[in-house]
């Protein structure tokens, strides 16, 4: 039996990767040896009934656990009486830590749910002891054995037959750091997963957080459905898609950024309560929030509007953070401990218009300890007021001067996302990107942690499948949208459905006049949508929400990288 380490984290250099190549030798040359008496290393003989689950095993003995975490032996031996696997249990799992002292050995067994101690001593395992020399940490094994208590009173098996399952040819990451190398975790997340017990809890969590969602929807009457990954056309959002192409067809095609057009047209059929959980793919530069293949949930509900989802979307999400913190109570403490914001108090609810005119009162820059020359006070030189943001010739003014004059002081990516701004909806949304979005945490906070904000009413401009303010009192320019975002980061976006199929089919038109200048985020004219709002859309609200978003947030991570198995990388060299 031997206890290996793995080679340090960092790039292979030639001495490590010959400690490596030499370590994986000399298990190969083990393997050889098995197969020479006529047995398989890579075994597939396994009769599941006979086995037991970590988990179950410590639940059977959690009474005889004490408050100092150890186990007292005589009620061990007590319990094993009323055990179902009788005087004899049978285990499985990988190797992950190995101690030898000459006529006794101990294992530490890890399957899906836990860890168990084995406990292998030469009078109990007879012959079979000479074969821990055989046995590596990262090895799969069964062992069966009567249940006891060490001296140290920690519940092992003691093992009283032992047989390799897999022969694993590399070790484990060093056992007391763990795979710490953020590239090669996420390269190797195989390796990530065994040797980091809490990249295993974000991916379990992640797994509660989707089977949460569902169940709050199926609760609601909603029913899950499945629509093309590739389209002939791009729609649903305005992203810059993936191209790909269909041989036997000779079509070329593009893979979906978004399921809202055939999840609509759902509705239209009479599907009144639709949902999909699914993946969709954006051509979009990569960053700690951004992925160009996600998973993301959409639902449409049908005789609804934005402020229902206003309040479903508080539900659901403390629905699911509950679900969570039954399923793994003492992981989520931990989280919640960890978080920058809570969900506990009712969300805030703001226009864009309203927290724009909030952030442009030069108290505000005060109140957030802004400097003298904060991009809201060269905004305001540039003219950027409360009136403005309601009077497109004086917001263009605005623009053109902070683009021009340098005295304003702005920055030059700053003036070439105004230069870029060609319409007022656009210019507004543009201020309330660069104003207000990065200070939502500062601006709506309850003892030192952020309120999640609604950001409601968006300009027509940038929302080209949301439906116009035609209410009594409403702004023809902004729609009914929202966007709720979580310690500033955006969560999700949702809007009452545009069901006019005359106004979808000129917002179409404006997408395509936006793509013939050269604009790369735009749709394209869907002929057949419309036709299916010609059909009758009836009052229907939508909602869609990035899945690893959630789970980032949930789980207090900083990097989507680390609540996806396998993130996009760049091939190794």
């Amino acid at each position: 039996m031997t206890d290996t380490k793995e080679t340090p984290n960092e790039p292979a250099q030639p001495q490590q990767a010959t400690s490596e190549q030499t370590l994986r030798a000399a298990r190969i040359a083990k393997a050889e040896k098995i197969r020479a008496r006529g047995e398989d290393p890579f075994t597939n003989d396994i009769d599941p009934s006979a086995i037991t689950d970590l988990e179950t095993l410590r639940v059977h003995y959690v009474s005889a656990r004490g408050e100092d975490d150890k186990y007292d032996p005589q009620k061990v031996q007590a319990l094993n009486a009323s055990a179902p696997w009788a005087d004899q249990v049978t285990v499985v799992g990988r190797v992950v830590a190995a101690r030898s002292f000459g006529k006794a050995g101990f294992l530490r067994l890890r399957d899906r749910v836990g860890d168990v101690q084995l406990f292998c001593r030469k009078d109990c395992l007879g012959e079979a002891f000479s074969r821990l020399e055989e046995i590596d940490v990262a090895d799969h094994v069964q062992v069966s054995g009567r249940v006891m208590v060490t001296k140290t009173g920690e519940l092992s098996v003691e093992a009283t037959s032992l047989r390799l399952l897999t022969k694993a040819f590399l070790p484990l990451p060093e056992k007391w750091h763990g795979l710490t190398d953020v590239e090669v975790r996420y390269r190797r997340r195989y390796v990530d997963l065994i040797s980091n017990p809490d990249v295993r809890s974000i991916f379990k969590a992640r797994a509660f957080i989707v089977r949460s969602l569902r169940s709050f929807l199926d609760e609601l009457g909603f029913i899950e459905v499945e629509t093309p990954t590739m389209t002939t056309l791009v729609g649903g959002a305005t992203a810059r898609p993936f191209t790909t192409h269909h041989n036997a067809l000779d079509l070329d095609l593009y893979m979906r950024v978004a399921p809202e057009l055939y999840l609509k047209r759902l509705v239209v059929g009479g599907l009144e309560r639709v949902y999909e959980l699914g993946r969709a793919y954006r051509n979009e530069g990569v960053s700690t929030r951004h992925n160009p293949e996600f998973t993301m949930l959409e639902f449409y509900r049908a005789y609804a509007t934005y402020d229902t989802l206003m309040d479903m979307t508080e539900q659901m999400l403390r629905h699911t953070d509950a679900e969570l913190r039954r399923q793994m109570p003492s992981e989520h403490a931990q989280w919640v401990e960890k978080r920058s914001f809570r969900l506990d108090q009712p969300f805030v609810r703001k226009t864009m218009i309203g927290l724009l005119e909030m952030r442009l009162d030069p108290e505000v820059d005060q109140a957030l300890e802004q400097d003298a020359r904060s991009l809201a006070d060269k905004m305001r030189a540039a003219g950027v007021t409360a009136a403005a943001l309601k009077d497109p010739e004086l917001l263009k003014q605005a623009f053109d001067k902070g683009r021009s004059e340098p005295s304003v002081g702005l920055d030059a990516t700053t003036r070439k996302q105004m230069a870029m701004s060609d319409s007022h909806g656009e210019r507004v949304f543009l201020l309330y990107e660069l104003l207000v979005e990065p200070n939502l945490p500062r601006l709506f906070q309850q003892d030192g942690k952020s309120i999640p904000v609604f950001v409601t009413d968006h300009p027509v401009d940038v929302s080209p499948l949301a439906r116009r303010q035609t209410r009594a009192g409403g702004d023809s320019s902004l729609v009914d949208r929202f966007e709720l975002f979580v310690h500033g980061k955006e969560l999700c976006n949702a809007f009452s459905e545009l069901n006019d199929p005359e106004d979808q089919a000129e917002r179409f038109r404006q997408q395509v006049a936006k793509k013939a200048r050269g604009a790369e985020e735009t749709m394209d004219y869907d002929e057949d949508y419309i036709r299916a709002l010609e059909h009758g859309l009836p009052p229907t609200a939508g909602f869609g929400m990035g899945i690893d978003r959630l789970t980032m947030m949930l789980t207090a991570q900083d990097s989507i990288r680390e609540v996806i198995l396998f993130p996009l990388l760049r091939p190794e060299r």
